[in-house]
């Protein structure tokens, strides 16, 4: 069955060309360091050095582990965080929910990296097809996030849905546009406080990973 959002769903609280609202670089981290060590962690046991990488809704840190691979591209919306991303090999810059097509070869891509993005896309439908399209057979697509986000720029369906909604949302995007579900993750951190009690991270891992069939 064809997944579609309605109109409600892909509305945003701030309607505004999105390409205003990145004009400006953020040089910060927009997940803590438990987060980002563990999707690191992630990376390094899943993608081959020898893989083609596209790291979709990217920004100056691409969470990679620091190795060589074969080649790592890079997308997103502003050009001074990608300029100073270490790892990208390349990049260029689009509004995804303006222009839904992605300007690359069909089965071109090992992995296809969304950290902390999925939450803002409007028509997830269509960039999943894409994303489907530009990745080899038996590639996979790597969809990471967490509880947060800049939420007036978060569709309805992201901003009024739980973390196991939002969980259950992607799969039901991604299954409608033929991948496989390889894995889900959700994972909780633990930190203790200046009085050495126990309290839970604000960020918690949530991962979904899919792959396109043998034979599409």
């Amino acid at each position: 069955m064809i997944y579609q959002l309605n109109t409600y769903q892909r509305k945003k609280i701030d309607e505004q060309d999105d390409s205003l609202f990145y004009s400006e670089p953020r040089f910060v981290h927009h997940l803590d360091q438990n987060f980002r060590l563990h999707l690191t962690k992630f990376y390094e046991d899943l993608i081959p050095l020898e893989s083609t990488i596209l790291d979709l809704m990217s920004s100056w840190v691409s969470h990679l582990p620091k190795r060589k691979y074969h080649r790592v591209i890079g997308h997103g919306m502003n050009k001074l965080e990608l300029e100073r991303n270490p790892i990208l090999d390349s990049y260029w810059l689009q509004n995804l929910n303006i222009n839904k097509t992605i300007p690359l070869d069909s089965n071109s891509l090992d992995y296809c990296l969304i950290v902390a993005g999925w939450q803002y896309l409007q028509y997830p439908e269509s960039i999943s097809r894409e994303i489907y399209r530009v990745t080899k057979p038996n590639g996979r697509l790597v969809i990471s996030f967490s509880n947060r986000a800049f939420w007036q720029k978060s569709p309805n369906i992201w901003l009024n849905s739980t973390d196991d909604q939002r969980i259950n949302y992607v799969t039901q995007v991604l299954h409608s546009d033929s991948w496989i579900i390889d894995k889900i993750s959700k994972k909780y951190f633990n930190k203790k406080n200046l009085f050495g009690l126990i309290t839970s991270s604000p960020d918690p891992f949530f991962n979904v990973t899919a792959r396109k069939p043998d034979n599409p």
